[in-house]
């Protein structure tokens, strides 16, 4: 992960010696221009990627597990979408930040704890419906993805509506931000994502036992006294909480949550003692590296990193449908 961060901090439209990242790091830069690159705009960037990988994909696992759903993510299920509407109507409406036209940074929060709080109101929204119809009896994984697309259908079309009575300005900064990427954010943004994202961690870490024991069948976690619809419910805030902080700032990322996990369990299984840690190393590497390439695909300009993930995510989640077909 060291190695990683190194190289992903050097690579860039400015390319960086890493023996001069090391060196800047430690605070013993000879180069101004790099101490400014580098504490700036990369390491921000590098950072956040880190922290919203490990993120949504620790989400993603809670989500899967406790609505024992392989197909289960912030993004399938429309979370990602209704949270990304409540920031937009923050922003626009409710005035909790400013848009531009600068490239780099079209929407800047003035007040991101509002932001953050009404983007988590609208992505319960949609928790509540999806934990309405797991009660339903006969509840197919694919049902449960039919719901999250028509949530994301109803928020999608908000989003426009805000966006047609924009300006030009507003218009082009919101769209730019709800593109997905990590390089706006600033060190306070990256502060609150952190704290959201480790109390989230930390609280799933706790549980984990109750999470093996769902995984088994709600009578056999009953009969563990395992108290499932308050796990259930709780797991879902929990990471609708992390999932709508991170879009607040980020924008919509989209799919992490839902390969990470599995790529996890090919490699050590399903038990979440170790599922959970393994998946926000997995997050964590899958977003740095698709932000790394993303700096470098069409050098100088940097694509926004939802292009990649959605690249990458899209046949997967396709042969993952296929593949519980089969089942």
């Amino acid at each position: 992960m060291c190695i990683m961060l190194v190289m992903s901090i050097s690579i860039g439209a400015a390319n960086i010696p890493p023996l001069e990242v090391v060196r800047t790091l430690m605070g013993h830069s000879v180069s101004g221009r790099w101490d400014s690159i580098v504490w700036n705009i990369r390491l921000p960037q590098v950072l956040t990627a880190i922290v919203a990988g490990a993120g949504l994909s620790v989400a993603g696992v809670i989500m899967q597990s406790i609505l024992r759903n392989p197909l289960g993510s912030p993004f399938t299920l429309g979370i990602s979408n209704a949270a990304a509407f409540g920031a937009a109507f923050s922003v626009m409406v409710l005035g909790t930040g400013a848009t531009h036209t600068l490239v780099g940074d079209a929407v800047t929060i003035s007040n991101p704890y509002v932001t953050t709080a009404v983007a988590f109101g609208f992505s319960l929204l949609v928790t509540a419906v999806i934990l309405a119809f797991s009660r339903f009896r006969g509840v197919t994984p694919e049902v449960m993805i039919l719901v999250g697309v028509a949530m994301s259908s109803l928020f999608t079309a908000g989003t426009m509506f805000l966006q047609y009575f924009a300006d030009d300005t507003q218009l082009a900064s919101i769209v730019f931000w709800t593109f997905g990427d990590v390089s706006r954010a600033s060190w306070s943004e990256l502060a609150l994502i952190t704290v959201v994202v480790l109390v989230s961690i930390i609280y799933f870490t706790l549980n984990r036992w109750k999470y093996n024991a769902i995984d088994a069948g709600d009578e056999t976690a009953k009969g563990l006294g395992v108290n499932v619809d308050r796990v259930r419910g709780r797991g879902m805030i929990c990471s609708s909480l992390v999932t709508a902080t991170i879009v607040a700032f980020l924008g919509v990322i989209g799919f992490i949550g839902l390969i990470c996990p599995h790529m996890t369990r090919r490699i050590i299984g399903d038990d979440h003692r170790f599922l959970i840690t393994g998946s926000i190393v997995m997050g964590s590497l899958l977003l740095l590296c698709a932000d790394t390439a993303a700096r470098v695909i069409i050098q100088p300009y940097q694509l926004p990193v939802a292009v990649l993930t959605s690249f990458l995510g899209a046949p997967t989640f396709i042969y993952l449908i296929l593949k519980e077909r089969r089942i």
